[in-house]
């Protein structure tokens, strides 16, 4: 069962969005603010980290840096989610080290086609 990061500090849409990956079987671990979710990829080592870019304390982008600069997490695949997708912010989010980007509302079978795609290319540690 892989396991999920979920850096999300809207409640609604983290209890939304984990119900419905456990549901599909993944084993999801919830942080609310960036560096939190730092924290937690450090300590856990997830499959997959869903990163929301507009968080408290630590922004996504500064956490997916900080994930991407540390040795222990840099392969962590990880997918930008934001509400306040505007032109080049899909861009920014990959030069920030995300692996992906979804926008919200989100379409959970296109952000669970990016989850699978992701998890299935990423090398055996």
């Amino acid at each position: 069962m892989a396991r999920i990061l979920l850096v999300e500090d809207n409640e609604m849409n983290r209890d939304m969005l984990s119900r419905r990956l456990q549901r599909k079987g993944y084993d999801v671990t919830m942080a609310v603010d960036g560096e939190q979710g730092v924290n937690i990829a450090k300590s856990e080592s997830p499959d997959l980290i869903l990163m929301d870019l507009s968080l408290p304390v630590l922004d996504g982008w500064e956490a997916t840096r900080r994930l991407k600069a540390e040795p222990e997490t840099r392969s962590i695949p990880v997918i930008a989610l934001t509400a306040h997708a505007m032109s080049g912010d899909k861009e920014k989010a990959i030069e920030a080290g995300c692996d992906d980007y979804d926008s919200k509302p989100i379409e959970f079978p296109r952000l669970l086609g990016k989850i699978e795609e992701l998890l299935n290319r990423k090398p055996a540690t």
